[in-house]
């Protein structure tokens, strides 16, 4: 099982909860994550949560296709 040093990705109060303690917290608990910010991804796209972030359609799809531009790069693919 792989592992991840949360503490510069989470605020402090949160680096010591479990994975699913974490899904469930609301973005803000992301460094850099304002309450403005969380808001407006509320507004925007429903996301309250981690979870709900990690799994909105729209921010999977833009890290396909930059998985895809990368892995063609890195194979000497033209643009």
């Amino acid at each position: 099982m792989a592992t991840v040093d949360l503490t510069k990705h989470l605020d402090k109060k949160h680096e010591k909860k479990s994975l699913s303690e974490i899904l469930d917290l609301p973005v803000e608990a992301l460094q850099g994550v304002s309450a403005k910010d969380g808001e407006a991804l509320h507004a925007a796209f429903g996301i309250r949560t981690v979870r709900d972030l990690g799994q909105n359609k729209f921010f999977r799809l833009a890290q396909a296709l930059v998985a895809m531009h990368e892995a063609h790069a890195a194979g000497g693919g033209a643009e």
